[in-house]
């Protein structure tokens, strides 16, 4: 937490650069030849110079403690392949990489060795390769080094925009096969009678004129588009259908709900005291419990029928990876530690506890098989136009809620350390409607920290 933007830049840089050298080399040693495993056009991989990064803001604290921090390195790992995969496939509707025929493999994105391998990496990163890399960092004059950073971000952004209108352009050809396809399909049906010399030809036509469209492009061509049109069917007919954007939304707001509930109840039977444990300043919304459902169903959907074994493990981790790493956000980002676990026996830093990540295990498996199936049918069963506009609605007053939540945790945390008072009209407006009582009362155990 102690780098700055100036060095998390340049470790982003350096470690794309050397993520690219290391996995064109060990591609190249497998395959007997050279091959360009980047997914831009450079010799950079901003996927590793994004781990590399993470490592950077969320691990330096455990460097005393080798298991967690080779934990720690690992599941950030698990996450960023993860949701990197899922994001490319959604995008492009393609895997860029597939380890579904491995043993120990997630989703087909993330393969178990790979990931301890990373988790490895973390160790070593943090407490050797980082300071080395820092030290050649700080001989640079910071004016030049603004300068070749600025440059390398140029060129990486021109190099980013252009990759992705190539792939677009393949879709584009990826689509006209698909209307190309359609067309011959339905032509083929209308001259059956005329037989099978006008079919010919007419395929024989659109080859000629797009010579690029062989036998296979057209099957996967086919295949997509009948996957297309059973996706639209299912669309227009359910609202929220299987894990989609509206699905999820709708779970965030039922999560952040409940689990604001849950913690209400349990801080009140386990000390005695009715106390906020909302995360916003307008409604009983804990954040923290409204994303990890979120994260929870998307990444666990396709395993949902798996033991409860299995999702408790899973969900013990992963829930204590997730609040270890929004503990250190939140007082990054805000300056305030809005829990200490530090008197709770088995606790890391205080910001997580054995007890507690047991806790996120056995709310995984009650959440998967229990409540989302629950609260699944229920929203399924909503008028589609009726939730989507219900949805819109929501995410609406959700950003905003955060925005003031954060303008007024920011003012607070001013008014604390420095007592500093209003000087425009927002100040005066968050000092009139969220004075210190009522921060204190949302926000019952924030700690502000000083964070210079």
């Amino acid at each position: 937490m102690s780098n700055s933007i100036y060095v998390l830049l340049w470790f982003f840089v350096l470690y794309s650069l050397i993520g690219w050298l290391l996995s064109t080399a060990m591609a190249a040693i497998r395959e007997k030849k050279f091959v360009d495993v980047g997914f831009l056009y450079g010799p950079y991989c901003p996927a590793y110079g994004t781990v590399a990064v993470l490592y950077a803001i969320f691990l330096p604290e455990l460097e005393n403690n080798l298991f967690f921090l080779f934990l720690g390195g690992t599941v950030l790992s698990f996450v960023v392949a993860l949701g990197t995969g899922f994001v490319l496939e959604r995008i492009f509707h393609r895997k860029w990489w597939d380890y579904s025929r491995k043993r120990f493999q997630f989703g087909g994105y993330v393969s178990l060795p790979y990931i301890v391998v990373w988790g490895l990496m973390a160790v070593l990163c943090i407490l050797f390769v980082n300071p080395l890399l820092s030290s050649i960092i700080y001989l640079i004059p910071k004016s030049i080094g603004n300068i070749i950073l600025l440059l390398i971000g140029i060129i990486i952004l021109i190099d980013f925009i252009g990759t992705i209108s190539g792939i677009l352009s393949l879709r584009s050809h990826v689509k006209k096969a698909s209307l190309i396809y359609e067309v011959s399909e339905n032509l083929q049906k209308a001259t059956e009678a005329m037989g099978a010399g006008v079919t010919g030809w007419v395929l024989k036509h659109l080859k000629k004129a797009y010579p690029n469209l062989d036998e296979e492009s057209l099957l996967k061509a086919k295949l997509e588009k009948e996957r297309q049109r059973e996706q639209e069917k299912l669309n227009a007919e359910v609202f929220a259908a299987g894990c989609s954007f509206y699905k999820l939304v709708c779970l965030f707001f039922l999560g952040a709900f409940l689990g604001d509930l849950t913690e209400t109840i349990f801080c009140f039977v386990t000390s005695g005291r009715l106390m906020s444990r909302s995360s916003v300043v307008y409604g009983p919304f804990s954040i923290v419990w409204g994303l990890g459902c979120v994260l929870l169903t998307a990444i666990l959907y396709h395993y949902r029928n798996r033991s409860d074994r299995y999702i408790f493990v899973f969900g013990t981790v992963l829930g204590g990876a997730y609040e270890y790493i929004c503990s250190v956000f939140t007082e990054l980002v805000f300056g305030t530690v809005f829990w200490d676990y530090s008197k709770i026996p088995f606790n890391l830093g205080g910001r997580i506890n054995l007890l507690y990540c047991f806790f996120w295990g056995i709310a995984a498996v009650v959440w998967l098989k229990i409540l989302y199936p629950l609260f699944s049918g229920w929203i399924e069963k909503i008028p589609k136009k009726t939730g989507i506009l219900l949805t819109w609605v929501m995410i609406i007053f959700m950003i905003f809620n955060i925005i003031m939540s954060g303008l007024a945790m920011g003012r607070y945390s001013v008014r604390k350390t420095t007592g500093q008072p209003a000087d425009n009209a927002l100040e005066y407006f968050l000092d009139n409607h969220f004075p210190n009582e009522r921060m204190e009362r949302i926000y019952p155990n924030a700690i502000i920290v000083d964070t210079k």
